[in-house]
This record gives C-alpha cells, structure tokens and sequence, in this order.
C-alpha cells in the first residue's frame, strides 16, 4: 500500500512544493519509476511505526504515542509535518490524513489545551492540503489554538500553516518560509517504449474531444492549456488564501512575495509570512495564551 500510494501520488500529482524538495527526492523517484522490484514490498511508515507525537507540560517533554488520555491537564499536543506532504501515507512519509486524524483526535480531548504543528517541510501533493485545513478548523472551533512551528516552511507547508493561529519560525539561521506557487511535471515515455518496440495507442470519443486535452497539448511541447486551466487557478486561490488567512500582516508590494519567492526568518516576519521568531518553548507558551484568549472571547461573544 505504502508504494502503491507514493507511486500514485508521483505520477499523477500537481504540486505545491520548492524546487529544492524535488531536487531532494529526485532518486527516489528514479528508482520508483524504474520499477525497483526492492521497493514494490514497502509498507507504510504509519504501519510500521506509529507517528511520533510529543506532549509538552508545565515545561516538560514527553512521548504520547498515539493517545492523548494520559497526558496531564493543559497540556499541547507537538505534532509533526515533516518531509515531502503527501495525502495518504506512504513507505517514506506519513500521510497527512494520518496527521489530521492527530490534530482532531488532540482537539477533542479535554486535557489537551492547544496543539502545534512542528513543521519541517518543504510542500507536497495539493491534495495533501485539505485533511489538515479542514482539521485546524475544527480544532480552532472547539477554541483550542493552533500554532504553526517552522523551520523550513515551503509551498503547501506555508498553505497549511496560513491557516494556525499564528506563525513562529523556529530560528533566524536556518529557518525559511514561502515558496507560495504551483508547478506541475510529467514524465512522456513513449521513445523509450518505441525503443523497445512498444507503441501505445490512445483513442478518444468523437464526444470527448476535451478530456485529458491539456495533457495531450502539453505531450506535444504547448504548455499553455495546462498552466491556464490547471496551474494558475490553483495558484490564484492560494495567493488568495494566504491573503485573507493572514490579512494587514503581509506588505504585499514585496516582489515575489506571492509568486514564489522564499524568505528567512527575519525577512518573513518583516514581510508578514510569520509572526515571530522564537524556540519551541515560546511557541508552546504562545499557543497557551492563544487558546485562553479564545476562550475569553468566545465568553465575551455569548453575553453579547
């Protein structure tokens, strides 16, 4: 299951992610698409080990496994998204609907007072995007905080993490955010199996002369279809999302701040993309304070 995802996810996805994420896995990719019989038996990380999750109390660390019942009162569940996002696990990565799965199971346990999502990661799958907006939200409906943690924050991690309450980068070395764009690439085999003497036909309806026609252009050298009806209106509602999830906070006369451009710690707190530079600890304690001010306010609304 775990190959049969990543193999999926890699031959048909779009991507919110940077270059240097697919620089990174490019020999992984090689060797999937090369059909290495070593990999086809891979199970899924999440089958093999259960995702790593941190609880943080009264400054303590500790292991939770995958439960929250023992953790003591008022603690923040730490969460991971780590590595290359992809929607379902597989054998290198943990699914997000997997993480989504812990971000609800943390907002709806009553010791649990907010969560943070420690983010190291530099975009995924754009279907990989939805199960954690759709689980922040519910958190944030039942007044639990959530912070996004990040050192490296690229692409469909910063569409993600747009969404938490607040963002903190985790150190002004290392730490980069942004990246907010859209990129698509395929690989076209049919030489390769003419070379083997392997011709492949593909015959559409007279009725569906519109099916798959972007794909085909784009086979053939014109790009324009795919990026016109398939690109660019996934990266309009992504710059569109960023605008309104964090609203005053982005100088939006930055160049390149929603067409892609990455910035460091300092320049994305400047420039809007975080709010604060600071250690897991402040992150932890602002998710606190976050979480309580919710509370207050929710309070203040219902005598309203």
């Amino acid at each position: 299951m775990g190959f049969s995802n990543l193999y999926s996810t890699i031959c048909r996805g779009k991507w919110f992610i940077s270059f240097s994420e697919v620089d990174a896995n490019l020999l992984l990719v090689h060797r999937l698409l090369s059909h290495d019989a070593s990999l086809a038996d891979g199970k899924s990380m999440s089958e093999t080990e259960p995702l790593p999750v941190m609880i943080e109390h009264e400054g303590r660390m500790m292991k939770s496994g995958n439960s929250f019942a023992d953790a003591p009162q008022g603690s923040t569940a730490i969460i991971p998204v780590h590595g290359t996002m992809l929607k379902y696990g597989t054998m290198c990565s943990y699914g997000t609907t997997e993480i989504a799965a812990l971000v609800e199971e943390a907002a709806d346990a009553k010791n649990i007072s907010s969560i943070l999502l420690d983010m190291d990661s530099g975009g995924g799958s754009v279907d990989a995007i939805a199960p954690l907006i759709d689980a922040i939200r519910s958190a944030q409906s039942k007044r639990k905080a959530v912070v996004a943690y990040c050192d490296l924050c690229a692409s469909a991690a910063y569409y993600v993490a747009s969404y938490c309450n607040e963002i903190v980068a985790g150190n002004d070395v290392s730490a980069e955010l942004g990246s907010i764009g859209v990129m698509m690439s395929f690989m076209d085999y049919a030489k390769y199996y003419e070379d083997l003497g392997i011709k492949q036909h593909t015959i559409y309806s007279n009725l569906s002369d519109y099916k798959n026609a972007p794909f085909e252009a784009a086979k053939k050298g014109d790009y324009n279809a795919i990026r016109d009806e398939e690109l660019d209106p996934l990266a309009r509602d992504f710059q569109e999302n960023v605008k309104r999830n964090r609203g005053a906070r982005l100088q939006l006369d930055t160049e390149g701040l929603l067409r892609g451009r990455m910035f460091y710690a300092r320049d994305a707190v400047r420039v809007g993309l975080a709010d604060r530079i600071g250690s897991l600890t402040d992150a932890v304690t602002r998710s606190r304070e976050l979480s309580a001010q919710m509370v207050i306010d929710d309070y203040i609304h219902s005598k309203s």
